[in-house]
């Protein structure tokens, strides 16, 4: 498929895991993209990921999305770079656990920070340049902790029910200039991200056991799972669809 030919595509997070799996997608299919990490070694895997005849098409630009200047700086790189913007990707994100009667605000803050504050910085500085195509879209990523209860992880799940409002909010106000905007809502994906998570020491592992979801007998997903989806929404296919969620948590919230 060729759904991005000629398409200009931000991806943030794009140094691992759900990010660097949709950046690699949107890149086969056609996009001029920039992928923006924290991570400057994931940056380099992620190029590295890229075919050969694909690498002229894709940039990589440091970015901290929780740093106003930074996203100020990568936003403008991106935009130099790509000739404009049509589709952002708000991939990067953070998970702290902990007992919330134990956890320090220094983390509650850091979680916030980079979730819901990061993705709003960096949609406000590249909604000039998704306005200017009257066709831009931003997907962003909300969480099945904001819809079901998720025991451990009250600042991730703050964040990340902050983000659905946030989208709801921008998809209205700007519908009428031809701005789309969608959440994507994984569940349990196995990534560096659920791989490292540090739960207490005293955690009830029952309280968590559903979050892979039901299917291939609650196996967790891949980021090839979400990328596929993303693909669809940011392209023409999802033309119909705005202010909405699309939940791929292989039947966690069931």
């Amino acid at each position: 498929m060729a759904r991005y030919e000629g398409r200009r595509v931000l991806v943030t997070g794009a140094g691992s895991g759900i990010a660097q799996g949709i950046a690699l997608r949107l890149l086969a299919e056609g996009a001029h993209l920039v992928a923006a990490d924290i991570n400057e070694n994931g940056l380099a895997a992620t190029l590295e990921a890229a075919p050969a005849d694909q690498r002229e098409r894709l940039r990589t630009v440091r970015l901290d999305v929780a740093d106003p200047q930074s996203v100020t700086a990568a936003v403008a790189e991106a935009v130099e770079f790509l000739g404009g913007l049509d589709v952002l990707v708000n991939g990067a994100g953070i998970m702290r656990a902990g007992h919330t009667h134990e956890l320090p605000l220094e983390v509650w803050n850091q979680v916030i920070a980079v979730n819901l504050t990061g993705t709003f910085l960096t949609t406000q500085a590249a909604l000039p340049h998704l306005l200017e195509t009257q066709h831009g879209v931003v997907v962003n990523f909300s969480s099945t902790s904001a819809f079901g209860s998720v025991p451990y992880m009250a600042a991730y799940a703050a964040s990340k029910a902050g983000i659905n409002a946030f989208t709801h909010a921008i998809a209205l106000e700007y519908v009428k200039k031809g701005l789309r905007a969608v959440n994507i809502v994984p569940g349990g994906i196995s990534t560096g991200i659920t791989s490292g998570l540090d739960l207490p020491a005293d955690a009830d592992w029952s309280l968590i056991a559903r979050l892979p979801g039901w299917i291939e007998g609650g196996a967790l997903g891949k980021p090839e799972d979400i990328a596929g989806v993303v693909a669809m929404v940011a392209s023409d296919e999802g033309r119909y669809m705005t202010g909405t969620e699309l939940r791929v948590d292989g039947g966690a919230l069931m």
